[in-house]
């Protein structure tokens, strides 16, 4: 890894402390935002993504990294500080996690939809495993990831990308330190050569590159935590952090435009949510009905197959249409979020 000396200013930490003015920062091997979109929902055929076919999206780019200079430090409200090396990391128990991936759109336009959306396989360290050797203080709340990209983003130098998840988070399992994504190492756009994991959640809490994790008492206060990545409650001044992915479902096939047969065929996709999928309902006239379709089921934390026995009623133009409901019972919403209904528009011949 080439380090460059970065003069930063002072930060607050975890611990109330402050950081050195002076710290090591890699060199950008890309410099400025990444956006790498590979497939569309009718590209999404196989119930495991293909890691070349992984959206790739980096706020300030991609640091060069590699195995030789890689260490992780984690800290804060800890009894016992450690820091790990890639080997170290290797040598302890891996744990393989399959998990639905989705990008939570951009933050500059968070109610629309953007169907970046995966199903991988991530191996690495069991964090609570590891947490569990360290002697958590009893006042710790939130786990503050640090990642080794820096630079600008909406027009403010940023010395890491920073992000925080709730602490409880971990006693739901699966949340990883992981080094490789379906069964090889961890290219260098998606995290190499290690990154955190967060099944469940949308993708931008998982930093990727990680270097630090640091245990404190509070949210941290990045641009990537209080400026953007919260959304509005409706009905309130107040807004929630961008953590849970929400239900949500798209159609693969019949994809868009495509002439269907009036005879019996079948519409299909995934469906996902953080806390799985309960039922996924299908229309076939925009919206004005719905058919409950059959649902697959789910393995670990991956999205889930649904399909719909069809025979239309009449030629010409038909929308299609899936909605999700979680097993909280939350339904997708029609319109004007990031998960709204998805519509397939197709011609009937």
């Amino acid at each position: 890894m080439v380090f460059v000396m970065y003069d930063g200013a002072r930060s607050s930490q975890p611990g109330g402390e402050e950081m050195s003015s002076m710290t090591q920062k890699p060199v950008m091997a890309i410099d400025g935002m990444v956006r790498e979109i590979k497939l569309k929902p009718a590209q999404m055929t196989s119930q495991l993504t293909p890691a070349n076919d992984l959206f790739v999206l980096a706020h300030m780019g991609v640091p060069e990294t590699t195995v030789e200079n890689w260490s992780l430090s984690i800290g804060g409200r800890v009894e016992t500080p450690i820091e790990l090396d890639y080997a170290q990391l290797r040598a302890r128990p891996k744990r393989v996690v399959e998990t639905v991936h989705q990008c939570a759109g951009s933050p500059m336009n968070p109610t629309v939809p953007t169907r970046r959306v995966a199903n991988v396989r991530w191996a690495g360290v069991d964090l609570a495993e590891l947490f569990g050797e360290l002697g958590i203080s009893a006042d710790a709340s939130h786990l503050w990831a640090f990642g080794l990209d820096h630079g600008e983003f909406a027009g403010e130098a940023q010395d890491s990308y920073l992000k925080d998840i709730p602490l409880g988070r971990l006693e739901e399992g699966d949340v990883l330190i992981a080094y490789e994504l379906n069964g090889a190492p961890l290219p260098q756009k998606h995290g190499f050569p290690a990154r955190l994991v967060v099944p469940g959640y949308f993708g931008t809490n998982s930093v990727k590159w990680l270097s630090r994790l640091e245990l404190a008492d509070h949210r941290a206060d990045s641009v990537f935590t209080t400026r953007f990545y919260n959304d509005a409650i409706p009905g309130s001044d107040a807004t929630r952090p961008v953590w849970e992915i929400f239900p949500e479902s798209v159609i693969v096939a019949p994809g868009p435009d495509m002439r269907v047969a009036a005879s019996e065929s079948e519409i299909w996709g995934w469906a996902w949510s953080a806390s799985g999928v309960g039922q996924v309902d299908v229309s076939t006239d925009g919206g004005a009905s719905w058919r409950r379709a059959e649902l697959g089921p789910r393995r670990q934390r991956s999205w889930q197959r649904f399909s719909y026995r069809w025979t239309p009623s009449a030629a010409g133009q038909h929308t299609l249409m899936s909605r999700a409901t979680n097993a909280d019972g939350n339904t997708q919403p029609m319109d004007g979020a990031r998960n709204a209904v998805y519509a397939v528009d197709v011609t009937v011949t």
